[in-house]
C-alpha cells in the first residue's frame, strides 16, 4: 500500500488552502443596484425586452434591486456610449440588436461592439413589415408592385436607426421589386413605441419592426400584416401571418437581441452575467414568454456571443454594401 509521508502531507495543505482561497476570490456579486440601460425610448421592443429581463433577474435569489433606464437617441449610441463610460463597473448592463454592428458599419456611430462587454443573446426576433387594416396595400405582392412603379410612392417607418434589420428586410423589399434600396421613403423614429404610434395614426404608409410589436394589433384586427421575414410560419399566434418567402418575396433576415457591459469586465464578472441569463433562459416562464412574444430561442453567452458578433460583423458589412447604405 502506498504510504503518503507527513511531510508531503503537510505540505499540500497549504496548496489546498490557495486553491480554495482563488476560487473565492474569482466570485463576484452585485455589491449594489443593477441598472438596465435601455438603447431607445419606452415602449419599443429593447424596452419590452429589458422590463421582462428585469422581472426574471428580480426573481433570482441575491439579486440586489434591478432598475430600468431609457437612454434613447443616437440609434442606440447614446446609451452604448453611457455604458461604456463605466469600465469595469459590472453593475450596469445594456440592451443591444443589430443597430449596434450596423451603426458603425454605416459610418452613424463610432462605438461599437469592441468597445464594450458581449454578455449574452437572448434571442433572435424576425421582422414584420405592416400597414393599417384599412391601407388599400393588401399583401407583400402587391407592396412590390407599387414600389415597382413608383420606389418613393410609399412611405417607411422604422425605429431607431437606417441600416438595422428593420432596414435590411425593407432593401431585401426593394430588390424584389428591383429598385434601388437608398430610393426608398424611410421615416426613422427614436423608438418602436413612438414609431408604431406613428404608423397606426396613418402619419407612414407602412411600418417594419418586430414581429412580437405586431403580433397584439394584428390579433385585435387594428393593422395588416404584409408579410414575416422568417423562412416558415412561426408557432402561436403568429400562425396565422405569412412569410415574404411564401409570396415570392426573397426577405428572410432574423435579427437578435442581448445584453452588454461596460469594457474591462472581468472573467468573475462575466461569469455572474452567465449564470444569471443561463438561469433566466432555463426557466420555464421563459419559454411562455418566448411565444407571448414570438422570440425564438438563441442562447448564447458572453463568449459565444463576441464569437457571434464577429461573424455577424462581417456579414452585415457585405449585405448592406449590397443593399448601398454604406458610405
Amino acid at each position: 500500500m502506498l504510504k503518503v509521508r507527513p511531510y508531503l502531507s503537510f505540505c499540500l495543505l497549504p496548496f489546498a488552502f490557495c486553491l480554495v482561497a482563488a476560487a473565492a476570490a474569482q466570485e463576484w456579486k452585485p455589491s449594489r443596484n443593477i441598472d438596465i440601460i435601455v438603447s431607445s425610448g419606452p415602449g419599443g421592443a429593447a424596452d419590452r425586452e429589458a422590463r421582462i429581463v428585469q422581472r426574471f433577474l428580480q426573481e433570482l435569489p441575491g439579486m440586489p434591486p434591478v432598475a430600468v433606464t431609457n437612454r434613447q437617441g443616437g440609434g442606440g449610441t447614446v446609451a452604448w456610449t453611457y455604458v461604456s463610460q463605466r469600465a469595469g463597473d459590472a453593475h450596469f448592463i445594456t440592451t443591444f440588436s443589430v443597430a449596434l454592428l450596423t451603426n458603425q458599419i454605416v459610418g452613424t456611430a463610432r462605438i461599437g461592439y469592441r468597445d464594450l462587454t458581449p454578455l449574452a443573446i437572448l434571442m433572435r426576433e424576425y421582422i414584420a413589415v405592416w400597414t393599417r387594416a384599412e391601407s388599400p396595400i393588401a399583401s407583400a405582392r402587391d407592396l412590390v408592385a407599387r414600389l415597382k412603379e413608383n420606389p418613393s410612392g410609399v412611405s417607411f417607418g422604422l425605429s431607431p436607426a437606417l441600416g438595422n434589420q428593420n432596414h435590411i428586410v425593407l432593401g431585401m423589399i426593394a430588390k424584389a421589386a428591383g429598385i434601388d434600396p437608398k430610393l426608398l421613403k424611410i421615416v426613422v423614429y427614436s423608438s418602436g413605441g413612438q414609431g408604431m404610434t406613428a404608423a397606426l395614426g396613418g402619419h407612414v404608409d407602412v411600418w417594419a419592426g418586430t414581429l412580437g410589436g405586431a403580433l397584439g394589433h394584428a390579433q385585435k384586427g387594428g393593422v395588416r400584416v404584409l408579410g414575416v421575414s422568417a423562412d416558415e410560419r412561426q408557432p402561436g399566434p403568429a400562425a396565422e401571418l405569412p412569410t415574404f418567402r411564401e409570396q415570392g418575396v426573397d426577405a428572410v433576415y432574423s435579427a437578435f437581441r442581448g445584453f452588454l457591459g461596460p469594457d474591462g469586465l472581468t472573467p468573475a464578472q462575466r461569469a455572474f452575467w452567465d449564470q444569471s441569463f443561463a438561469k433566466i433562459v432555463q426557466n420555464a416562464e421563459w419559454k411562455k414568454v418566448e411565444e407571448k412574444h414570438a422570440w425564438g430561442s438563441g442562447f448564447l453567452d458572453s463568449a459565444g456571443t463576441r464569437k457571434h458578433l464577429d461573424a455577424e460583423y462581417e456579414l452585415l458589412r457585405k449585405m448592406l454594401a449590397d443593399l448601398g447604405v454604406t458610405k
